[in-house]
């Protein structure tokens, strides 16, 4: 019984921790859309678009977490989960007049996207150049 409780001890205790500097706004409703064209007039938006059953865009979502750094901190980063919130990722592709795609990554300034990527091009994305 030892050597069990011993597995799983050791197990959670290797366990990765995360470290992220993301402070996730979840993007739940069409009126938050809304909000965030106007809110984009004074400052950065972001929205990060994952898909919660798919392998890849977990892991593109882990690699964006741990590549986001404090400077990034006054960036409002939204979290949609579009497998629960499909209409509002149809409203954000007819709004920005971006073509969905899972994960996607939006920046948002003066009510326009100003920049999107999907997949593994989300890692390329410097946004420090939106700040």
């Amino acid at each position: 019984m030892n050597f069990i409780k011993s597995i799983f001890k050791s197990a959670a205790a290797t366990k990765e921790v995360s470290n992220s500097y993301v402070e996730w706004i979840p993007l739940t409703s069409l009126e938050q859309l809304e909000e965030i064209k106007e809110q984009s007039h004074s400052e950065t938006i972001a929205i990060f678009k994952h898909s919660t059953r798919c392998g890849i865009s977990r892991i593109v979502l882990r690699d964006f977490e741990k590549s986001f750094n404090k400077e990034k901190n006054n960036l409002k980063m939204y979290y949609l989960d579009l497998l629960n919130y499909r209409d509002v990722s149809n409203e954000i592709s007819d709004v920005f007049k971006i073509t969905h795609q899972s994960p996607q990554l939006l920046v948002i300034k003066n009510g326009e996207a100003v920049m999107h990527a999907s997949h593994s091009s989300i890692s390329k994305i410097q946004l420090e150049e939106y700040l």
